[in-house]
């Protein structure tokens, strides 16, 4: 088979691709996440252009019709233009823009049919009218199955969990189905007397938001008592004025707030259950605090509600707790501590409760701060689900905190009223489902009888398409809107005291304990309503490719059914970074009750699988190296099943993001086991490396990311199966050819804007390219240089490279980076700081007198970034260093904006690179020396190198215009 080369083993736009998936990572309404949660999702943008890269050919590849190297660069650069656009949040529905991508793979294709005319199964793996098909094994939240899809591919998904199984049918696999059909509900039938033509899968959207509305409002004559309203009484408006507006009116609560308590740990006040607050602030707006203050009046304590700044905003902000982590929370009544030992007892034995703390309602111009009110509270409690889920929550400290408190199983997490508001719209699915049949069936405007054909009466399971099969669909997004709202409406969300709303369970991949929480009211019309979740689901389901064949099916990636030669894109699991099944059990608990008799083969367990899960989690393995051994197994026999079923015609694609942080007793230095198992695995299935690229697939504000260099890309990985007839090399041959593979792409990656936390990742592509080159590589001693041996060594190089660019500096700056080196911003003796400076060719004094050093008292030190001038300015300094601008640079990021930076960045000129290489250097010293806040600023400074840029071009043509 002819090997030809896709733009995605040559060269890519990288920078405006990271651009619009950082930017994607904000957009919400109409966005596929919006339809389920899902951990890690890949941003449409970037697996839209790793997809286009990987299916249209690299015009140096095709020499005949581009035989110069200009005409393939301005080939090249007409299919960077497309990517632009195709990658543009605002294109995902443009069929124009979409329409032009799908024509440039279609070309691709038919030269690659063309060049296998003579091939012995040119007939079922050439056929110029029809694509090859697109295979996910890893399938996920299935943002690449989309992608494929959307670009014109037959596209199939899989995944071992029925809740990814699930996401992956509402958005590939049933649109398509019923796409162009109008809706079956009475109403719309009635308004759009059959002259509305709806496209796509608006029928069916519409259908969604119909039956879901009927939910709501049904559930709300079962059970709306529990929810009431808040009245204002003329002796709440004597105590506060600013209620006067509100006297005699019933406000609508948004949101009742609860403490948990425990018995306090003085025998003295045993019988009192005092609360566990991790802050009394309701709200931190300017000019809109408020904030709860406890009242203590002899054994007991009681809550009122205060506004303006509070007298004390620290211990506010604390709530009960307490700076040391041995006792973090104190007795409220009697200040003795309690430590964890004492609060899990507590919860062992049951008596871990709660008590209401505040009750926000909705005002005419905003949040109303209430008092508890014991009828609000007893109302709560009174409660009784007529159902639970009892599956037990997984032996998973990690992950999963409450089991240490006695809460124990998933329906520990949710109050009574949670769980009776969820049972009842669980069961309303159901009945839900039984409506739109009826109306389906009514729709067919008497064109069947009652014994209705096969077609009609298949169900959607079953592979139909009529009004069983439609009723079907219909019920699996009420379900999914269910469990997307138990996301919102359990017993661990937040307050968000910012932005005044509750903040959803699920910002980090772990259920946390919460000691205080805040419950939503299902009817409010607010987040955690559920015609709200319904709603920015449909808006989902409208922008949705609906065009082509999607399946999505659930199969274990290691011994999955053969589904012929396939493209193959994937995001397999990080080792142990995410337990997908433990925590998808959340959500599969309510999914099955309400879908089960809709979807009863994918939800047939009793819990999500997770023995097969391939994930290397040691308490499930009972120890780290049966972990290892098993993700290392199951990952070759994933990617050896990819490489048997890949389509030879083009590459695979395999994102990939897993940290080296970790040092490992006997390695050269920094390796991470995810990275080695996961390549191990890679290399032994077959494949090689023939391109590599870091992609922005991450939220930069996640929770898990924030005051921490979590990483902010994946690498994607190219792969195809390597040459059996690959030189061998020795351990200097390989570390030759890093030196030299290295260094164009850490340029690259460089001018790409990579954040330097992601540096060591992206580098492993090009050396593992280098690497996978070779058929071995051995040491003079004869022993084979292995993953983790070939990963240390690429780090060493990385780092001489970096080392290297120093070379280029001012002499003032590499005496600075090498001071910075041993001690940072601390102080020194003067005669060690003047011997280095004679080194570096340069002198203490001048180091004085460039404004980056003090001097005193035989002592030295740098100087911070918060003490520099803020009135420095590049074009008059006299003796300027590329040590300044970087340091001015953080200064005015952090304490100014991205725009004050960025005109600061156009008046430093021409030397911008070489401060933006420092701050790689600065940040890998840090790491190194584990300087967290240091190396967050200058990983923060690189990460805005492209806005600062930007900021800067448009500066200069203003400068340049006034003129």
């Amino acid at each position: 088979m002819k090997t030809v080369r896709k733009l995605i083993e040559v060269a890519l736009p990288l920078r405006e691709i990271n651009e619009a998936a950082a930017r994607e990572k904000s957009i919400r309404h109409g966005h596929p996440s919006t339809l389920h949660l899902w951990w890690a999702r890949r941003p449409l943008a970037a697996a839209r252009a790793v997809l286009f890269a990987q299916l249209v050919d690299d015009p140096s590849s095709r020499p005949s019709l581009f035989p110069t190297k200009e005409r393939q660069d301005r080939e090249r650069e007409r299919l960077f233009a497309i990517l632009r656009e195709l990658v543009k949040w605002e294109n995902t529905t443009n069929e124009a823009v979409l329409e032009l991508a799908r024509e440039e793979i279609r070309k691709s294709w038919g030269r690659t049919c063309a060049d296998h005319t003579d091939h012995p199964r040119a007939a079922e793996l050439f056929d110029p009218d029809r694509l090859p098909a697109f295979h996910d094994p890893f399938a996920g939240g299935g943002a690449i199955p989309l992608e494929a899809q959307r670009l014109g591919l037959e596209a199939h998904a899989s995944d071992l969990n029925p809740v990814a199984v699930l996401i992956n049918k509402a958005m590939i696999e049933i649109p398509p189905k019923f796409a162009g059909r109008p809706p079956v509900n009475p109403e719309s039938r009635k308004r759009a007397l059959g002259s509305r033509k709806w496209k796509g899968a608006a029928g069916l959207a519409e259908d969604v938001r119909y039956y879901g509305q009927w939910m709501r409002d049904e559930a709300e004559k079962r059970i709306g008592h529990l929810y009431p309203k808040v009245r204002i009484t003329p002796e709440m408006v004597a105590e506060r004025p600013d209620l006067e507006r509100y006297a005699g009116r019933e406000l609508t609560v948004i949101a009742w707030l609860w403490a948990r308590t425990v018995r306090s740990p003085n025998p003295a006040f045993a019988e009192v259950e005092v609360p566990l607050v991790s802050n009394f602030m309701l709200s931190t707006k300017k000019g809109k605090e408020a904030w709860v203050e406890p009242i203590v009046e002899g054994r007991g304590y009681s809550f009122e509600v205060r506004f303006g700044p509070p007298p004390d905003v620290e211990v506010t902000r604390r709530g009960t707790k307490t700076a040391g982590s041995r006792s973090p929370f104190r007795c409220l009544v009697s200040g003795t501590p309690m430590p964890f030992d004492y609060l899990r007892s507590e919860g062992r034995a049951g008596r871990m409760n709660a008590r209401l703390m505040a009750i926000v309602a909705e005002g005419d111009r905003g949040r109303v701060y209430l008092p508890p009110a014991s009828d609000h509270e007893d109302l709560a409690l009174s409660a009784v689900p007529k159902w639970r889920p009892d599956l037990v929550l997984p032996d998973n400290t990690r992950d999963f905190k409450t089991p240490l408190y006695g809460m124990t199983t998933f329906g520990d997490l949710f109050t009574e009223r949670q769980l009776t508001a969820l049972t009842t719209l669980s069961d309303l699915v159901g009945e839900a489902r039984a409506k739109a049949h009826q109306d389906a069936l009514a729709a067919e405007n008497g064109r069947h009888t009652n014994s209705l054909s096969l077609s009609l009466s298949l169900s959607l399971s079953e592979g139909g398409t009529g009004p069983a099969a439609y009723a079907d669909a219909v019920a699996v997004y009420l379900g999914i809107a269910l469990s997307r709202l138990t996301d919102i409406g359990n017993a661990f969300c937040r307050w968000e005291v910012t932005k005044t709303q509750v903040r959803n369970l699920f910002s980090r991949q772990a259920v946390a304990m919460s000691w205080d929480f805040a419950e939503n009211n299902v009817f409010a019309g607010y987040a955690g309503d559920y015609t709200v979740s319904l709603e920015n689901m449909a808006k989902a389901l409208d922008r949705l490719p609906n065009a082509g064949a999607g399946t999505s099916v659930q199969s274990d990636a290691r011994h999955g059914p053969a589904g012929g030669r396939r493209v193959f894109s994937t995001d397999p699991p990080y080792y142990d970074n995410i337990g997908y099944a433990d925590l998808s059990d959340f959500f599969y608990v309510w999914l099955r009750r309400a879908l089960g008799a809709t979807l009863p083969d994918l939800f047939s367990t009793l819990a999500v699988p997770k023995q097969e899960e391939l994930v290397a989690t040691p308490y499930r393995h009972r120890s780290r190296e049966a972990a290892e051994g098993f993700f290392l197994d199951g990952m070759k026999k994933a990617m050896r099943r990819i490489a048997r079923e890949t389509h030879g015609g083009f590459p695979v694609t395999i994102y990939y993001a897993f940290k080296q942080s970790e040092h490992r007793e006997g390695s050269e230095g920094a390796v991470s086991t995810g990275w080695q198992t996961f390549l191990e695995a890679l290399i032994e299935s077959g494949f090689g490396v023939t391109g590599t690229w870091p992609m922005r697939t991450e939220l930069g504000h996640r929770m898990v990311g924030m005051d921490t260099n979590a990483l902010a890309s994946s690498i994607v990985l190219v792969c195809r199966r390597r040459e059996p007839d690959a030189p061998r090399a020795t351990r200097q041959d390989f570390v030759k050819a890093l030196e030299r593979d290295l260094r164009p792409s850490i340029i690259e990656f460089q001018k790409a804007g990579t954040a330097p936390v992601d540096l060591a990742q992206a580098v492993i592509g090009p050396g593992m390219a280098t690497y996978t080159g070779f058929s071995e590589v051995r040491r003079p001693s004869g022993e084979r240089v292995g993953v983790g041996e070939a990963l240390a060594l690429i780090n060493e190089v990385m780092e001489e490279i970096l080392s290297g660019q120093e070379a280029d500096l001012d002499g003032d700056t590499r005496w600075a980076v090498a001071w910075y080196e041993t001690h940072g911003f601390g102080t020194a003796p003067f005669g060690e700081a003047n011997t280095l400076a004679t080194a570096k060719n340069t002198s203490v004094d001048g180091l004085v007198e460039a404004g980056i050093l003090r001097a005193g008292q035989g002592r030295v030190r740098l100087l911070r970034p918060d003490e520099l001038p803020e009135d420095w300015n590049p074009v008059t300094d006299r003796r300027l260093t590329v040590w300044e601008m970087v340091h001015h640079l953080v200064r005015v990021l952090e304490a100014e904006s991205e725009y004050a930076a960025g005109q600061l960045l156009r008046r430093i000129g021409g030397q911008a690179g070489a401060a933006r290489e420092l701050a790689y250097r600065l940040y890998g010293i840090c790491e190194r020396q584990q300087r967290a806040a240091e190396a967050r600023l200058y990983n923060s400074l690189v990460i805005s190198w492209p806005e600062l840029a930007r900021i800067a071009r448009e500066d200069h043509g203003r400068q340049q215009r006034l003129q």
